[in-house]
């Protein structure tokens, strides 16, 4: 007899392939009943998660496209519904997506609907299963750049024609996503270890007259064989004067003798990423500009000693100005201090904690954090750019860098 299906119907009724998963369930669940504790102490009953971060986090969900810059009838609405009250989720998709929600994600309870009436049944979803009704506190994550302003104001607006009453649930995840249990530091150790190939990889390939994008593709292709994915934030290789643009491109520019090259990797795994940058130099450097970098790579010492649990920003970067200025460099800083790592997703890879000099002072270092440091600053001679960079664990007792890599200036044959 033949069949009245289509492939489609077919395919996607039976399709239920080997997960791909991160974590054990049992992690995500632990990770539900926090964020359940974190939107009672916020009075928020209904949460949205929109981010690709926050997806991932709460059910593993990751993809290579989330309708960040499509066109406006392919909106962003999709996303992840967790109530206060509730001991699971609804996961809501377009049905493209229903195969890649069952590989990557632990989610139970998927809603599909098509790109052009997903709002309306993610709002139809939530009426249905008595989560969206008159009086419901319901939080958006209004910082994330999904959905975009004029979708945001159409889901909040749907939302509020229910009863819903919205506010700005951004931070509560982002917060709880600061304490690493420890599967999530072993994946961050794994990541770093993939960043020490990227780098080794960065290092075998300098010589003079292989272009940026040469050297930036064996650092690919070396990670990737590695098990390590696609970074947040396109990695940089930048040489000669273009050294001292951090957030330059490689190009076809070719490297040239006596160029100052800065490296910048970072190894993912499971969407979880550990940053280093170094920098190169592509012959013996001018004996000024080796006197200048090499005291700026030691101030590791410095941050082991004063970034604990319970020290604050403005401790810890009090104790960095001081040792850099006592070596004479802190008025050529382009920028000295770190932020938070995990997961991430293009475009960016920034996590939500930051230290630097315009932080809040008051600011808390907390144990099992992930952050990277910084410690970039302009040569002499019109050089360019020095980069040193490593991540870090916010262990019980200190700062734990994870590097590998020595954290030298190195000079490769010219």
């Amino acid at each position: 007899m033949t069949s009245t299906k289509s492939y489609a119907e077919e395919f996607l009724a039976s399709a239920f392939p080997e997960q791909e998963l991160g974590f054990s369930r049992g992690e995500y669940l632990q990770r539900h009943r926090r964020l359940r504790k974190a939107m009672s102490e916020a009075n928020i009953d209904l949460l949205y998660l929109s981010s690709p971060e926050a997806i991932c986090w709460a059910t593993g969900y990751q993809a290579e496209w989330y309708h960040g810059q499509s066109p406006t009838s392919w909106p962003a609405f999709s996303g992840v519904a967790v109530h206060v009250d509730h001991d699971d989720w609804l996961h809501f998709e377009t049905k493209d997506e229903q195969v890649l929600v069952r590989i990557t994600s632990v989610s139970d309870k998927l809603r599909l609907g098509s790109d052009t009436d997903l709002l309306e049944s993610v709002i139809t979803g939530l009426v249905d299963e008595s989560w969206l009704k008159t009086g419901t506190r319901v939080g958006l994550e209004m910082g994330s750049y999904r959905p975009n302003r004029n979708q945001s104001e159409q889901f909040q607006a749907a939302i509020e024609a229910r009863g819903g009453i919205v506010s700005d649930g951004t931070l509560i995840v982002r917060k709880l996503r600061r304490d690493k249990s420890p599967q999530e530091l072993a994946h961050v150790r794994t990541a770093q270890r993939i960043a020490d190939i990227g780098m080794a990889a960065g290092q075998a390939a300098l010589q003079p007259g292989v272009t940026e994008l040469e050297v930036y593709g064996e650092i690919v292709r070396a990670m990737a064989r590695a098990g390590g994915e696609n970074p947040g934030i396109t990695m940089p290789v930048t040489s000669g004067a273009k050294s001292a643009c951090v957030h330059g491109l490689s190009s076809r520019r070719k490297i040239m003798p006596g160029d100052i090259v800065n490296i910048d990797v970072s190894g993912v795994f499971y969407r979880y990423h550990a940053n280093m940058a170094r920098t190169f130099s592509v012959g013996e450097p001018d004996p000024v500009v080796r006197k200048y970098i090499e005291p700026t790579l030691q101030a590791l010492g410095v941050v082991r000693q004063h970034l604990a649990p319970g020290a604050t920003v403005g401790s810890v970067l009090g104790a960095l100005e001081a040792f850099y200025r006592e070596i004479g460099v802190w008025e050529n800083r382009w920028w000295v201090g770190g932020y938070e790592l995990g997961i991430a997703f293009p475009p960016d890879w920034v996590g939500e904690f930051l230290y630097d000099e315009d932080a809040d002072p008051d600011g808390v270092f907390v144990q099992n954090e992930v952050l990277n440091f910084e410690a970039n600053f302009y040569l002499p001679k019109h050089a360019g750019l020095t980069m040193g960079i490593n991540t870090l664990i916010v262990a019980a007792d200190g700062a734990e860098f994870l590097q590998e890599t020595p954290n030298d200036f190195v000079v490769v044959p010219g």
